[in-house]
């Protein structure tokens, strides 16, 4: 599931770019959650860490700050991404939850395979599953 604040990020993410560019059940995804990420606030990652939604995108100037707030909640492992190698291999190897983009650092050609990319990504496991543990250990502590 997709969540898009509207600081900045509204401009990336014109609805009628996206409804033509995404497929089907990521456009729903986008537009299920876009009015709970108008808050300027943690809500959005909140709902990601309850499991109201399985994944959350932030957008802000840069997506630095944005990203830097949300791992600061409980079970959310937000990646930075502004290229598609990064965003598949966050998902594959971070089982990451949440994406955050700058509206001033990407365009919406790339944002969309951008999302794409993440959307479609998969946690590989394996050999990553003791980095996750080891992450989700901080948390505790």
């Amino acid at each position: 599931m997709t969540t898009v604040p509207e600081l900045f990020g509204s401009k990336v993410f014109d609805d009628r770019v996206m409804k033509a560019r995404l497929s089907g059940n990521v456009y729903n995804s986008l537009k299920q959650t876009i009015e709970a990420g108008k808050k300027l606030d943690l809500s959005v990652a909140n709902a990601v860490a309850a499991g109201d939604f399985d994944c959350g995108i932030l957008i802000c100037g840069t997506g630095v700050g944005i990203s830097i707030a949300a791992n600061k909640v409980n079970g959310i492992r937000c990646a930075l991404c502004h290229d598609v190698f990064s965003a598949k291999a966050t998902r594959a190897h971070n089982d990451a939850n949440m994406l955050a983009m700058g509206q001033r650092v990407i365009g919406p050609g790339l944002a969309i395979e951008v999302l794409h990319a993440f959307f479609e990504g998969e946690y590989e496991g394996g050999r990553h599953d003791l980095r996750i543990q080891k992450l989700m250990a901080i948390e505790k502590n």
